[in-house]
């Protein structure tokens, strides 16, 4: 499998963008180990990551196409089969990031209540148990708890700050995949 070298896409945010594949046959393509019927197979691990950096590189909203080169010409037309078969892929991925997503903002709510409980605990035994304590050993206790507290709503403003940003940027990108044109064309000549 030869991948073209790298090239700065242009940055004209509409023009439309062409990742290009160059493959000797259409078996680099796929997954050899997935026993799926070829229309709902994997793609090959090194393929999709080149496909998916390449889409990465454009801006969001540029159309993108993808050609694929064979210099292996199949006995049967690959023409409408590959098609369905990359979008079936990225749809499949792009469901799978969505389910992702789904379970990490599941947990942001999981983490987000815990942490909430534990914090307001935390508060409620400085307010109670060490209001007007005076001493060392109750101003440790104190700063403990309210270090404590905080620490435990770390999870739930990572996940929410930071964490669903790429998971939300994957998802949109294989989304954009699974309509993107192919064509498959036989190699060119060089």
């Amino acid at each position: 499998m030869r991948f073209p070298s790298r090239r700065h896409p242009r940055p004209d945010p509409a023009a439309s963008h062409t990742i290009e594949l160059n493959l000797h046959s259409l078996n680099q393509l796929f997954n050899s180990m997935d026993p799926s019927p070829f229309i709902e197979k994997d793609l090959d691990d090194n393929a999709a990551e080149f496909i998916v950096s390449w889409a990465q590189e454009f801006p969001p909203a540029a159309p993108v196409k993808l050609r694929i080169y064979l210099e292996e010409w199949p006995t049967e037309d690959p023409k409408e089969l590959v098609p369905e078969a990359v979008h079936n892929y990225f749809a499949h991925r792009a469901t799978l990031t969505k389910l992702e997503f789904s379970r990490l903002m599941k947990q942001g709510r999981t983490s987000l209540f815990i942490g909430s409980v534990f914090l307001a605990a935390c508060l409620v035994v400085i307010q109670t148990l060490l209001h007007g304590e005076a001493g060392t050993w109750a101003s440790v206790l104190r700063e403990s708890l309210t270090i404590a507290g905080w620490v435990a709503m770390w999870r739930p403003m990572q996940i929410y700050l930071y964490d669903w940003w790429p998971l939300l940027r994957r998802s949109r990108v294989f989304a954009k995949l699974s309509h993107m044109p192919v064509e498959v064309v036989q190699h060119r000549k060089t």
